[in-house]
């Protein structure tokens, strides 16, 4: 499984749903998203900021993160962005690894 961070914002549309349905049914509502496309919802919270929510959870891979974006974006009401991130051991396994890379103007 690998972990994702969603972010999204609720369109003018959503925002009146959200109005009608509140947060809790919104948060089952994703919830069961996420654990449908097989995934398991860590934490799922509202903001006041840039984005409107912010779901940190495990999704079996980088496609099924898309499929399910993709899904909540065509449905309407909330605009999603997908953040793929890395435990602190992937970390460490990524400095390990030896690239080759030559910056510009060098």
């Amino acid at each position: 499984m690998a972990k994702f961070l969603l972010k999204s914002t609720f369109t003018p549309e959503g925002v009146k749903g959200l109005v009608k349905d509140g947060g809790s049914k919104r948060a089952e509502v994703a919830t069961r998203a996420i654990e449908a496309a097989g995934g398991r919802v860590e934490s799922l919270c509202f903001g006041l900021g840039e984005y409107d929510t912010y779901v940190v959870c495990d999704l079996p891979d980088h496609k099924t993160a898309a499929a399910l974006a993709i899904a909540i974006r065509a449905a309407g009401g909330v605009d999603t962005r997908v953040v793929p991130l890395l435990t602190p051991q992937e970390v460490d396994e990524a400095v390990r690894k030896q690239m080759s890379y030559q910056p510009p103007g060098a």
